[in-house]
């Protein structure tokens, strides 16, 4: 059986990235690498289970953006259950991050909440 690893994300800002997912959804970030040959420097977030995500960022990345080349279609978290998803949407609501979508039941069935992290990229919260 085949499953996925991790997910891999282009961001601007290394360490905003990687607080944003520590603070809000208790990753835990390796110490990071650096590749000083072409200047890739990413970081491999764990969360609960096997799930991981890994973000990155090299010279140049900005221009990246400008071509629409950054970032990610979304990262959906699963929080365990409806109340977290509306505890965590009211939070980070609070904490000025913009909830774009929900809480609310998608027509698939999955509850969630859509907030734009840091840098603008979408993170599903579901429950």
């Amino acid at each position: 059986m085949t499953r996925i690893d991790h997910a891999a994300l282009y961001v601007a800002d290394l360490e905003t990235a990687r607080d944003f997912l520590v603070t809000w959804f208790g990753a835990t970030a390796n110490e990071g690498y650096h590749n000083p040959r072409t200047g890739l420097r990413t970081h491999f977030l764990s969360f609960e289970g096997d799930a991981k995500l890994e973000i990155m960022t090299r010279p140049g990345i900005e221009r990246a953006r400008e071509e629409g080349l950054l970032g990610w279609a979304h990262v959906a978290l699963d929080v365990g259950s409806p109340q977290a998803v509306d505890d965590l949407a009211a939070r980070l609501t609070e904490s000025g991050f913009q909830v774009i979508n929900g809480p609310r039941t998608t027509g698939d069935g999955y509850y969630e909440a859509v907030v734009l992290e840091p840098e603008g990229n979408e993170v599903e919260i579901i429950g």
